[in-house]
């Protein structure tokens, strides 16, 4: 795993959860519903932690926020796309969408106590 993931709890799930991302990925059907959804799961839903990485690199208080920031907008944008696959009937997302649910809150919480300090 990257430098300092194991102690850093957000990064170490988004990274396992990247992970979760692609094998369900590749599970999908071939189809133009199943590709367009995949594509666009495996950029948001990686993007995650490629971005609570680049924070531990960050130059500035204000520099990691921000990288939590788009952390947090791409966990949106998967919690979308894994309830659209979920709806459209393309896969059952409900472990994916909890552990989803669980790096929301944590980067939530750290934004949200940077954003008051």
């Amino acid at each position: 795993m990257p430098k300092k993931t194991s102690d850093n709890p957000v990064a170490h799930k988004s990274i396992l959860f990247a992970i979760k991302i692609l094998q369900a990925v590749d599970k999908l059907p071939r189809t133009t519903a199943g590709l367009a959804v995949g594509n666009q799961l495996v950029r948001s839903g990686t993007s995650i932690g490629a971005n609570t990485q680049e924070a531990q690199r960050a130059r500035s208080k204000k520099d990691f926020q921000n990288c939590l920031q788009i952390a947090l907008k791409e966990a949106s944008e998967t919690r979308y796309w894994l309830f659209i696959s979920e709806k459209s009937g393309l896969m059952k997302c409900d472990d994916l969408m909890s552990d989803l649910e669980e790096i929301i809150k944590l980067l939530s919480a750290i934004v949200n106590k940077l954003k008051n300090s």
